[in-house]
């Protein structure tokens, strides 16, 4: 089972994200992972990783995953169910950091995805929707903007259930699976 939850910043995604984990691993029985692509590079990204750590509560399993998603996943039981927060984080470092091109980037995203799938996990990925805003005026933003769509794009297609986060509401897109008993 694969959800993708998107949304705009601050908009609440995060908190239906671990929802619906929660709901699945209930569901599910197993392990319960969490996969952070964000790293503390401020104080205030400290205070945000902290605030949702907080939020979240115990029964996570935490795996630092800025970039090596692969190798993180890797790391979690077959029949865990994980949430993967945030996928916008991993894009801009494997454009940046990493030097991905798009095709690498959707090649990466691709494996996590059949790998998830053939060890059974319960994958929640949550990405921020960057397209409600003004077009950007630079190329290196537009870059990045059509290598995080193509991402949500493909996601789309592979997921279970599809959902968009507006002021903390979700609105279900997609939805193959069994609803719950």
């Amino acid at each position: 089972m694969i959800a993708f939850v998107s949304g705009g910043a601050r908009s609440g995604k995060s908190a239906v994200a671990e929802r619906l984990t929660l709901d699945w691993q209930q569901r599910r029985g197993g392990p319960r992972f969490y996969l952070a692509t964000a790293t503390a590079s401020d104080s205030e990204m400290a205070a945000r990783i902290a605030r949702h750590r907080r939020e979240r509560g115990s029964g996570w399993t935490t795996r630092e995953a800025p970039l090596a998603l692969g190798k993180a996943l890797a790391e979690v039981p077959v029949g865990a169910t994980v949430l993967l927060d945030c996928l916008t984080l991993w894009a801009s470092r494997a454009l940046y950091e990493a030097g991905f091109d798009e095709e690498e980037g959707c090649a990466e995203l691709a494996e996590l995805l059949l790998d998830a799938g053939k060890r059974q996990i319960a994958l929640v990925v949550v990405s921020n929707d960057l397209n409600e805003d003004l077009p950007p005026r630079d190329a290196e933003t537009w870059r990045y903007l059509a290598f995080l769509q193509r991402l949500h794009r493909q996601l789309a297609m592979e997921a279970d259930r599809v959902v968009e986060v507006v002021a903390g509401m979700a609105i279900e897109w997609k939805t193959d699976e069994e609803p719950a008993p």
